[in-house]
């Protein structure tokens, strides 16, 4: 089966590369939120964040900072927004990291939980929950 984020981390893909290396490639995204909007894809296809090998992972962000900083430098954006979207969220079948260049009023949005569930209420109970998985 043929995975277009396969296709686009290994350049078989018209991409415009920002960096590579044997691990990763970053590249521009097709439909920028602002100039310089960078998709980050590891070269071995995964779906998911938890599937990235050690190796990988360290790839994944030391890319990420090297892409901030060169944003930063060219395009003095007026902060950095670096998100991943895993499981029914992602749009692509393959792992995949969005490094934003922001500027203030720029639209983008971090949204409220529509769902209405106290959570703020259980930060005890839900710490204990995950230090002990």
């Amino acid at each position: 089966m043929s995975c277009l984020g396969c296709d686009l981390a290994n350049a078989k893909e018209p991409v415009h590369t920002i960096y590579e290396n044997e691990f990763v490639r970053c590249f521009l995204d097709i439909d920028p939120f602002n100039e310089g909007h960078t998709l980050i894809l590891p070269k071995r296809h995964v779906k998911e964040l938890t599937e990235l090998t050690h190796e990988e992972t360290l790839a994944v962000m030391d890319a990420a900072k090297m892409i901030s900083e060169k944003l930063i430098t060219c395009l003095k954006p007026d902060g950095i927004t670096i998100n991943q979207n895993g499981g029914k969220f992602s749009d692509l079948t393959h792992f995949h990291m969005h490094v934003i260049p922001r500027y203030e009023n720029d639209g983008f949005t971090w949204s409220e939980s529509a769902i209405q569930d106290d959570a703020h209420k259980r930060l005890d109970e839900t710490a204990n929950k995950l230090r002990t998985v």
